[in-house]
């Protein structure tokens, strides 16, 4: 008989309905139930794509004897941390109070009231049993104890990030600006993996709001030591296993430090921001490995995450047939069976021996050099044919991949993710003008209007089957608004302009706290938790509060909206003494910081080759800017009243709505921008 869980829409929830366990969705009917009964709650939270909750589900909960322990003592309720962030919000950050690292799965166990008492990861099954049986017993006879526990806990969670992560001692007065940051950047350097790129030891995770951190750092300060580290960490990262070297698209993170081995599940919002960071990158270095690599991830959610709608699907699992990465590995024989003895020469590029380099003889494709530097040194073939060579080899091999049991596929939409992905395919496009690629970010902006939007600027947070559902948190606004912002620049059709300006109105009004100038994570008129959290550091996915200051910032810049730059210099002001003390955890803040500091800079370009103009003008890397454009009327402030002659196109460079005399060429246009940067390196 299948559970309670059957008729969710989550796919998640699906895989576990028909455990023996007794599991409800997150609701009122468990919690009211767990009120009623007074039975303590154990509150699980996973993800479809993650590994070691499927193994807890096999070890655990597919088992009848300890099934019937969790039945008789708990009501049991399941959350897919994806459809649900505010419940994992909240209960991650009691298991940290409580002195665990956290993760997934997360096993919580509750009060009736939901108070979280205790708390941690994956359990095998003993130490399961074990503790099912000694919490239900110190509960029947002192449940006073664990409510007291839990009322701790929970005043722990009313404290905010600001509070809890400020360094002892400190007060405003020792912020001391540019100077603490470059300080704190040679600081950085020394967590900085100098052979391998990225950040400390194993695991390794990408952490795209860094790396674009460190190439805004780069533009404002020619730092040649910044470009450095983003350059080698994403030629490792594309180099490694953590790239899938077959189909594109990149893996959650790196066992190692050599990002060779892939923890192998894949997820859109990673392969949306590094999207993102290799079309920046590429602008700044011109290099074509960044192209490349770009390229693959477009490719890889083109064919793999892309709905039949023009949506993005969240996740890709780790495991096929009940392995791990079975799905990606191959054993040496197996490559030489598709290749022939020519592949013995592709081996050697990609690490493949007979011993293997992952689990039981299988190997992982990796490769530590360029196809031009292997060509050199190790083969008879030039760069040319080098290349065609792998391309081939590639190709033989995905053919095959093709027809294995292909890891599953989680296919609900969640709005922040598909957001951030829309921004991505807008970057790509920006930097290598592929209409192909627009495309994918105008369905899904689309889809994202259209299907997840509600009345009055309010967004859904998920879709299945044809149905929004779930009220949308702070990120599902902030990365939406970007991504209109985005698509605006690239197209200059000022309906996103308008449709992000909604969006914006409504956080506001549902969102903001007018104590601290900050954005909670819920609306206020969502269903209540034991608490409202705020979302301050930014980690592999940026915090929604500091997203949500960078899209006001650049909306307020487009419509000269006093109110929305005057909320983000609030917001800054409020976090600038975590913001120059945490460079790693802070690093997308940091841009807006900077941005807040050093005007943004304003292009305005009039005439009917607005578009040809605007295309030139995204070619170079120049973060501190927007770009709007128009080759007829626009009611925009910084296209106002700024028609040219019928066949002129001119660019009008600004800065807090003061311009530069008008230019007709891209030439004169990017010496303003030089200008202009020269200017502010002058004043640091």
């Amino acid at each position: 008989m299948p559970n309670r869980l059957i008729n969710s829409m989550s796919p998640y929830l699906l895989q576990h309905a028909h455990n023996p366990v007794d599991w409800y969705p997150w609701g009122e009917e468990a919690l009211e139930k767990a009120r009623t009964e007074k039975r303590l709650i154990i509150l699980s939270i996973g993800y479809s794509a993650c590994h070691w909750c499927h193994v807890m589900e096999k070890n655990c909960f597919e088992n009848e004897v300890i099934a019937s322990i969790m039945n008789q003592n708990y009501i049991c309720i399941k959350v897919d941390r994806e459809e649900r962030p505010d419940v994992d919000n909240v209960y991650m950050d009691a298991v940290h109070l409580m002195g665990s690292r956290g993760g997934w799965p997360l096993n919580v166990f509750l009060t009736p009231d939901q108070l979280p008492f205790y708390g941690g990861t994956y359990f095998p099954p003993e130490q399961w049993v074990q503790i099912l049986e000694e919490l239900a017993t110190v509960y029947n006879r002192n449940p006073e104890e664990l409510e007291k526990i839990g009322r701790n806990i929970q005043k722990g969670l009313q404290i905010n990030d600001l509070e809890r992560y400020l360094p002892k001692g400190h007060n405003d007065a020792d912020a001391k600006g540019i100077e603490t940051v470059r300080n704190n950047f040679q600081n950085i350097k020394k967590d900085f993996d100098d052979i391998w790129g990225g950040f400390g030891q194993a695991p390794k995770f990408p952490m795209p709001s860094v790396y674009d951190f460190l190439l805004y750092y780069h533009h404002l300060f020619d730092e040649k030591e910044a470009l450095a580290m983003v350059t080698l960490s994403l030629e490792k990262m594309a180099y490694g296993g953590i790239h899938d070297q077959l189909a594109g698209g990149f893996s959650r993170y790196s066992v190692d430090s050599e990002w060779k081995v892939p923890h192998f599940e894949k997820m859109l919002y990673d392969n949306a921001q590094l999207l993102s960071l290799y079309s920046h990158t590429y602008c700044a270095t011109l290099d074509i490995l960044y192209r490349d690599v770009a390229f693959s991830i477009a490719n890889f959610v083109k064919n793999e995450l892309t709905s039949p709608e023009g949506a993005f699907y969240p996740a890709l699992d780790a495991d096929s047939e009940g392995e791990e990465g079975k799905f990606y590995t191959w054993r040496k024989a197996e490559i030489l069976d598709v290749l022939g003895e020519e592949g013995q020469e592709f081996c050697t590029l990609f690490q493949v021996s007979e011993e293997g380099n992952f689990e039981f003889g299988t190997n992982v494709l990796w490769r530590t050099t360029s196809e031009e530097d292997f060509s050199l040194l190790y083969s008879n073939r030039s760069h040319t044919e080098m290349h065609k060579y792998v391309v081939e080899c590639k190709r033989k091999l995905l053919e095959v991949r093709k027809t294995r049991i292909s890891p599953g596929l989680d296919d609900k939409i969640l709005t922040s993710w598909n957001a951030l992905m829309t921004k991505g395919f807008i970057d790509a496009y920006r930097a290598f003008d592929q209409p192909e690629i627009l495309k994918l970010a105008y369905d899904n902006a689309n889809f994202i209007r259209e299907k997840l939007t509600g009345d009055e600027g309010k967004l859904w947070h998920t879709y299945k089957d044809g149905k929004a559902h779930t009220d949308g948190y702070l990120d599902d606004y902030a990365f939406t608004i970007d991504a209109y912002v985005a698509l605006y620049e690239a197209t200059f059709h000022e309906e996103w302009l308008l449709e992000a300006r909604k969006l914006a109105d409504y956080v506001i009004a549902h969102f903001y706290d007018d104590m601290d100038g900050l954005f909670f994570y819920t609306s206020d008129l969502s269903p209540a938790l034991i608490a409202r959290k705020k979302e301050i550091m930014d980690n592999v996915i940026p915090s929604s509060n500091s997203a949500m200051a960078m899209s006001l910032h650049r909306l307020g810049a487009l419509f000269y909206d006093e109110g929305y730059q005057n909320i983000v210099k609030r917001m800054l002001k409020e976090t600038e003494p975590l913001i120059l003390s945490e460079i790693r955890y802070m690093s997308n803040w940091l841009q807006v910081w900077f941005m807040n500091r050093f005007p943004i800079v304003e292009l305005a370009i009039v005439g009917k080759n607005a578009q040809k103009f605007r295309k030139e003008l995204d070619k170079i890397f120049y973060p501190n800017k927007i770009i709007c454009g128009t080759s007829s009327a626009s009611k925009l402030p910084l296209l106002e009243n700024r028609m040219t002659e019928a066949d002129k196109t001119q660019v009008f460079v600004c800065q807090n709505n003061v311009c530069r005399l008008p230019t007709d060429t891209i030439p004169a246009a990017l010496r303003h921008l030089k200008l202009i940067k020269d200017e502010v390196f002058q004043l640091i």
